[in-house]
């Protein structure tokens, strides 16, 4: 995964005008923002309205070229939710922010190695049946005189006496894993000039960064000239958690004061620190056509590397190169790259406004050169084209070439020896003491070493190294890399996105766009082939236009025919608690809501079993039926995303669709006097696992019936579509399959579920309550896995103040029931804890909630509402055995138009 971030935006001297500007180019700018990015300046923000989008992508590899090696690893995927939005502090000031979570899983390039090896992508069989192939780096090749490999015959791994130069990826398993990335920006407008400042962070369980800058904007020639220049620093801290099936096989020696145990894990740390400086040009050349152009600067510092990628080295014997067949050790070295590196770009973009055919052309060119030697080309071209009726349509193309690295090798060749490790009588490999190269140890890595007695040593107490140098590094190059995107290749992408303006500042988007890369795009032409791929990119997105009321001061309370009048003079109900789902109803016919909602539920703490605390040693014997209970979760957070859409065609009826984007991460401990196998499949070490998606889709249709002064009661005839997961797998570990992971790890239901509330709405004065009745049935027997969560009723009721007019408190009670899981997974799960048994989930729970409702009645941001709330487990009665509760936060933001 790329973790270099950058912020950009767009920005446009004549959009930001106080004069007229004529049609034709005003058409040109607009068409411009269509394509976000496409003039890009080092600083300043989107001109225009305020404006909230959300936008879902789905990123999805190819297979991979593996030469017929048997393999049962998915491509790499990625689920990609983005939020963003622009407010107008006052006239002057805007405030930006973004949040991205992005979900990846699937299979990965881990190194490079000779076709010819009889290793690589080396198939293993489960019960005589071949399922996949592990990522085994060490193996032998045969050399002819000229060190070319000989090819082997793929299933008897017999010489076939014929040179093979081709070179094979060597794949391993991703685990999924979530990152999540937040920017904030504020911005002052002078009449000829701009400031901004910017920051943000980026978290993931691998890898964490933090992010600053400052940018600004001069406007000369009556804006029609502006120059542009901002700088940035990034400061990031890697933590990478070596893959339990290939660190094995790789060596690490250069890395070993980097490298720490915890809780079995191998952790390789470093940090890295990245300055940008940038400085642009946009020139209005006519009323119908500008250009772009700016140059950047990138200097790059500290751990560089991929700690994830190896580089397979061929050790040969140099006593053994007069022999008719030469034979060559193959080994994987952890990649080592310079630790700094300096980057400069220029970019160019055009646009030009085509007046017969009121669309907008855009032409752009980018070269950035290293001091690596990756020097690389980027063309692309689109056509905006409005179509009539609110429809725009963009095709747009992009062509990319680079050069390798200098230090890149699809692998490496060394004229000596590779010393195997030591071994004592019982065949374990002798391992020493760094701190104290006097004691040894035994064993066969540094996860199951013993001491002289046989005890068990935890790797956290010593800094243990296999007996002896392996191999004399100074022979090999300082620096050497087979990450294949330091390759040399071209590659070939196309798309088109398709716009829908709704109305009232609602519009629709969806793209798709299609990339392809292959060696021989390259210009000039190259030969990696075996990292040749393609992958497709699919998304869809809605933008609301929330254009401030500019006649109207803040903190005004009366109306004013500006853009919002309309919304001040609809009747405010008083908000329900910002948990409760289907609370509310749109009052006018034709009137239109959008809302974000948000959930965070922490579970953690103690073992439950009942509504009391539970022993280990109880868990081992009763949580898991017969075969004993192996691992208990830690804690499991829960967050769910989800995208309010409410439309009333009638005053007594409204309609909802809400999309839903949950993520959910997980760590386990063994449990005392539970019998492990520290190797075995299931040893998660400090990784954990993680699962994120799309989860299921919500579509209901509100009903008033009643409405009178100061009470109100609608009925909520709702249904969820199965569009969550629900047969996500456990990645493999140790070459061994855990199979589907825990019921509540999956990401939805599975089936159609039947979704109805009641609720009851009352208000006086100051003071508003009400009630409220819902549930969830499970209108199949079966998920395609196999199984049905239990059907859920839960009664709540509150009651609320107004603090002030526009700010509420709210306390709420609620009791819920959810019944058990019923059948089980038809497929294999590997049931090492009480979460992998339908009999440990649902029970009997007592909350309160704790909320404050805020709604914005005029002024800038009037038809704003914005609704947080805690709420606090009182009482649980688990069924079986369960992780204790913690608390749920929910927070919520809506406009109506």
């Amino acid at each position: 995964m790329q973790h270099n971030r950058s912020n950009h935006s767009f920005n446009d001297p004549e959009t930001q005008s106080a004069k007229p500007r004529n049609n034709t180019l005003q058409a040109l700018t607009s068409a411009a923002l269509v394509l976000p990015g496409l003039l890009i300046a080092p600083s300043g923000h989107p001109a225009g309205t305020d404006r909230v989008n959300f936008q879902y992508s789905r990123y999805q590899e190819g297979e991979r070229n593996l030469y017929g090696a048997p393999q049962s690893y998915k491509p790499i995927s990625a689920d990609v939710l983005h939020g963003s939005g622009i407010f107008s502090l006052t006239d002057r000031v805007k405030f930006t922010f973004g949040y991205t979570q992005d979900t990846w899983s699937g299979a990965t390039p881990v190194s490079i190695t000779p076709l010819a090896t009889d290793g690589g992508n080396r198939p293993y069989t489960i019960n005589g049946v071949v399922v996949g192939a592990s990522p085994i780096l060490n193996s032998q090749v045969l050399l002819d005189h000229d060190l070319n490999p000989i090819g082997r015959d793929p299933l008897t791994k017999q010489s076939t006496g014929v040179v093979d130069t081709r070179s094979v990826l060597v794949m391993s398993s991703a685990s999924p894993e979530t990152r999540r990335q937040a920017n904030f920006g504020l911005s002052y407008e002078w009449n000829e000039a701009a400031l901004n400042v910017g920051g943000g962070f980026s978290r993931e369980r691998d890898y964490q960064s933090s992010f600053g800058s400052l940018g600004g904007r001069l406007d000369f020639n009556q804006k029609l000239t502006s120059v542009k220049f901002g700088g940035g620093y990034t400061d990031s801290q890697i933590g990478a958690i070596l893959d339990h099936d290939s660190s094995p096989y790789i060596t690490k020696t250069a890395y070993a004061q980097q490298i720490v145990n915890r809780r079995g894990s191998e952790i390789l740390k470093g940090d890295r620190q990245d300055w940008v400086a940038n400085i642009g040009l946009t020139q209005v050349l006519s009323k119908n056509a500008l250009i772009d152009a700016s140059v950047g600067y990138t200097h790059s510092s500290g751990f560089l590397e991929n700690p994830y990628k190896a580089t397979s080295v061929i050790f040969i014997d140099p006593a053994s190169l007069n022999n008719s067949l030469i034979t060559g050790d193959v080994r994987a070295l952890i990649e080592q790259r310079p630790n700094q590196r300096n980057q400069v770009a220029l970019s160019t973009k055009y646009v030009h406004y085509i007046n017969p055919l009121n669309a907008a052309m855009h032409l752009g060119y980018r070269l950035s050169v290293d001091d690596w030697g990756v020097n690389s080309h980027t063309f692309d071209a689109s056509w905006v084209q409005p179509l009539g009726g609110g429809w725009t349509l963009t095709p747009r193309i992009r062509y990319y070439s680079q050069d390798a690295a200098s230090f890149f090798r699809p692998y490496l060749l060394t004229q000596q020896t590779y010393r195997r490790p030591e071994v004592d009588s019982l065949g374990r490999q002798i391992w020493v003491d760094n701190k104290n190269p006097t004691v040894q140890y035994f064993g066969n890595d540094p996860f199951s070493l013993v001491d002289q007695n046989g005890n068990p040593v935890d790797g956290l107490s010593v800094d243990a190294q296999p007996k002896f140098t392996l191999f004399d590094a100074g022979k090999l190059p300082a620096h050497f890399s087979s990450d294949h995107r330091l390759a040399g290749f071209g590659s070939l992408s196309g798309g088109v996105v398709l716009s829908k303006l709704l109305g009232k500042g609602v519009a629709l988007e969806a793209g798709f766009e299609y990339y392809t890369r292959a060696s021989s795009m390259q210009i000039g032409g190259g030969n990696s082939s075996y990292a040749d791929f393609d992958y497709y990119v699919a998304n869809a997105a809605i933008k609301f236009d929330i254009e401030p009321d500019s006649t109207m001061p803040i903190g005004s309370t009366s109306s004013s025919s500006g853009s919002h009048s309309h919304a001040s003079s609809h009747q405010h109900h008083k908000i329900p608690p910002a948990t409760l789902m289907f609370g509310h109803m749109l009052d006018k016919p034709g009137d239109f809501m959008a809302g974000y909602r948000f959930m965070y539920h922490w579970t953690g703490g103690n073992m439950m079993q009942g509504a009391h605390k539970v022993s280990d040693q109880t868990i081992v014997n009763q949580g898991c039926g017969d075969q004993g209970c192996q691992f208990t979760p830690t804690y499991m957070d829960m967050r769910m995303h989800m995208l309010d859409l409410m439309y009333a065609p009638t005053k007594w009826l409204n309609v909802m669709l809400m999309p839903t984007f949950m993520d959910m991460d997980m760590n386990l401990r063994q449990l005392t006097g539970a019998q492990v196998d520290p190797s075995g499949a299931h040893h998660h070490g400090a990784a954990g696992h993680e699962t994120g998606a799309v989860s299921d889709t919500y579509f209901s249709s509100l009903v008033k019936l009643l409405d009178i002064p100061g009470h109100s009661v609608h009925v909520n005839l709702g249904f969820s579509a199965p569009t969550g997961k629900t047969d996500i797998e456990l990645r493999r570990t140790h070459k061994e399959d855990g199979g589907l992971i825990h019921f509540g790890m999956q990401l939805g239901s599975g089936t159609w579920d039947f979704t109805p509330s009641l609720t009851y709405l009352g208000e006086y004065n100051r003071w508003s309550w009400g009630a409220q009745f819902s549930g969830v049935k499970r209108m199949e027997a079966q998920n395609q896995s196999g199984y049905r969560l239990g059907d859920v009723f839960q009664a709540t009721g509150w009651s609320g103040v107004d603090l002030t007019h526009w700010l509420t408190a709210t306390v709420r009670g609620a009791y819920t029931w959810q019944d058990a899981i019923h059948r089980d997974f038809n497929q294999f799960n590997a049931r090492i804890g009480p979460m992998d048994f339908p009999k440990n989930y649902g029970g009997q729970f007592w909350d309160m909630g704790f909320g404050v409702n805020a709604r914005i009645p005029s002024g800038r941001f009037a038809g704003n509402r914005f609704g947080v709330e805690w709420v606090q487990p009182i009482r649980s009665d688990f069924n079986g055995f369960q992780l204790n509760r913690q608390g749920m936060l929910s927070a919520t933001w809506s406009y109506q138009f």
